[in-house]
């Protein structure tokens, strides 16, 4: 019997690269972190900016974070007993750490396990991704600040931050 290997190899390599690209299509590779789907979070967070995904940062950043509302970055972020818990609840749970763990490995690399860091825009990995952006840019006024996400990566809401 012959059995004609050429066609079968190309149908097996096909196969195998599509299903490499369609994993990593529907994780959204490396630039993809869960966005925000809690509305109580989304409407509270992101009423002065985009809800950034909890699995940027660990647990230890969250609680530090919930637990200093009233200067929040130099402002007062101040809510209810009731919505700083819930809300908290949701950020630990989903933080990189914790649930988000899948999806911010790289993120955090270089991070120490025992640190609390505030700023996504200070860990090692989001520096070095965004090295090469020209002072000016920051400046722009469509973008003003570095924590201004969907300035630069129009998906960022949906959790896609491809360059």
């Amino acid at each position: 019997m012959n059995i004609p290997y050429r066609p079968l190899a190309i149908g097996l390599v096909t196969l195998a690269f599509s299903a490499v690209v369609l994993q990593r299509a529907q994780a959204g590779g490396d630039d993809y972190f869960p966005p925000v789907v809690d509305p109580l979070v989304k409407e509270e967070c992101g009423s002065c900016h985009m809800a950034f995904a909890p699995s940027m940062l660990p647990a230890s950043s969250w609680k530090r974070m919930m637990g200093n509302l009233k200067d929040h970055f130099g402002d007062d972020a101040s809510v209810d007993a009731d919505t700083a818990a819930r809300i908290s609840s949701y950020l630990v749970t989903n933080a990189a750490d914790t649930g988000g763990k899948r999806y911010s490995s790289k993120l955090l690399r270089g991070v120490a396990a025992n640190s609390a860091p505030l700023r996504i825009t200070e860990l090692p990995r989001w520096v070095h991704k965004h090295r090469k952006v020209p002072a000016w840019e920051w400046k722009h006024k469509d973008v003003r600040t570095k924590a201004n996400c969907v300035a630069c990566h129009a998906d960022a809401e949906q959790g896609f931050y491809e360059d």
